[in-house]
């Protein structure tokens, strides 16, 4: 069976219509490929338009500020990816004259940019045969071929990179390297793949061996760290005191309410008497409002937040811990996690 042939005539009849594919525009192309990690495709298309429309080339990319970036970026999460650009975007001003590479050698050094992506720009601007390698092409390899290594090990990633470059054509890469993606998406789907409609069927190992849920096969992931956050709502006619995230941490440089993290569940009565706090709000605090706890989880992380709001508290705070007030029409200026905004969202309609 002619494995290259059947991907690529199945995703001519079959792709779907994404902006990002009308293009060769290494820019754009990057744009999408950033956006779209660890995002689905109906949830990333929006904010791929948005930042399509607001900074159509790298130097717009690249003369923005960081904030205004991170804005725009609310709500997808992975926050670095934003920042990673921004960087990315300046060094290509400044290193390659304003155009964004198309050759994987240079792509490569670029922050931001890995192996991955890497393939995927040079293969789709200008149809270098350099296979991507992503978890829609693992799945698919792994089931045609019947292979069992795992796929997030050392040993995985360069048997199924070495095989994907064997596989690739040549004279078509970059509709090759879309055909596959697009295939281990819609077809070879992590649950509930489309075997009777697949034209790989007849020569695929985990379907001839009833293997098709067992494969691919993963490495478990590294336990998820749990953390409780306790959120300090503090709302007078000043506005709402806010604090601005620091670095090696999630979230860096978003913005968000003051916080006491604890390495367990607290009551809000115990934590309000709690030394660190009553340094930072004085020790007549009284309770005004608590949120239910809400779980978030992020890649290797499960957060439960609990949202307090204070009053009678001291003014002694901001200026021993950095917060400051923001008036609540501004807020929709700063760039937040979604864990803030949401609450924001909820808590102001509540309030007002």
């Amino acid at each position: 069976m002619d494995f290259s042939g059947e991907i690529i005539n199945w995703y001519m009849l079959h792709k779907r219509d994404l902006p990002w594919r009308q293009t060769s525009d290494p820019y754009i192309i990057w744009l999408s490929e950033i956006i779209m990690q660890q995002t689905r495709v109906e949830q990333g298309t929006p904010y791929f338009i948005r930042f399509a429309e607001k900074y159509p080339t790298v130097a717009d990319f690249a003369s923005a500020e960081e904030g205004e970036i991170l804005k725009l970026w609310q709500g997808l999460g992975y926050y670095s990816r934003g920042r990673n650009m921004h960087h990315t975007a300046q060094i290509v001003m400044e290193e390659h004259g304003g155009y964004f590479p198309k050759d994987y050698n240079s792509l490569i050094k670029l922050k931001g940019i890995g192996e991955y992506t890497a393939a995927a720009i040079s293969s789709f601007s200008s149809n270098e045969a350099k296979a991507v390698v992503d978890g829609n092409v693992f799945r698919l390899l792994s089931r045609y071929f019947g292979i069992d290594t795992p796929i997030n090990s050392s040993a995985g990633k360069k048997l199924f990179t070495e095989l994907a470059n064997e596989l690739i054509d040549k004279s078509n890469a970059g509709i090759y390297n879309q055909a596959a993606m697009e295939f281990g998406s819609l077809v070879c789907r992590p649950k509930n793949p489309d075997c009777f409609q697949c034209p790989l069927r007849p020569g695929c190992e985990a379907y001839k061996t009833g293997r098709i849920n067992d494969l691919p096969i993963k490495i478990k992931n590294q336990r998820i760290r749990e953390r409780y956050f306790n959120y300090i709502v503090v709302r007078n006619e000043k506005g709402i005191l806010m604090n601005k995230r620091g670095a090696n941490d999630i979230w860096e440089n978003l913005y968000e309410l003051p916080l006491f993290e604890t390495h367990e569940r607290r009551e809000p009565q115990n934590l309000i008497n709690q030394d660190d706090f009553r340094k930072a709000f004085g020790n007549k605090v009284l309770i005004k409002f608590v949120s239910p706890a809400v779980k978030h989880i992020l890649s290797h992380q499960k957060l439960f937040a609990t949202f307090i709001e204070i009053e009678n508290y001291s003014e002694q705070f901001a200026i021993e811990n950095g917060w400051f007030y923001v008036k609540i029409e501004d807020l929709e200026s700063l760039a937040q996690p979604k864990l803030i905004f949401q609450f924001f969202e909820n808590f102001l309609k509540l309030k007002d």
